[in-house]
């Protein structure tokens, strides 16, 4: 296992891991945007942090998957 995740970053560093790596970050970054807004809105609600933080993470959890689906690596 230590050997697969040394040679994925091997090949992430080189550039070689994904073959649209602009769409790659599209979507991190879609991902990210929708889960700071859910926090913020979780907090502005004064619900407590940790159950603000553990219900972002959950719908980012969720949400990974679809924004993946046809994500292609080389």
């Amino acid at each position: 296992m230590f050997q697969i995740a040394w040679f994925s970053g091997k090949l992430f560093f080189k550039g070689k891991l994904f073959r649209d790596p602009v769409d790659f970050i599209k979507q991190i970054a879609i991902a990210t945007i929708i889960s700071s807004l859910v926090l913020v809105s979780l907090a502005l609600v004064k619900i407590p942090l940790l159950l603000a933080v553990a219900i972002s993470s959950i719908l980012t959890g969720i949400m990974m998957p679809f924004l993946f689906k046809d994500f292609k690596m080389k």
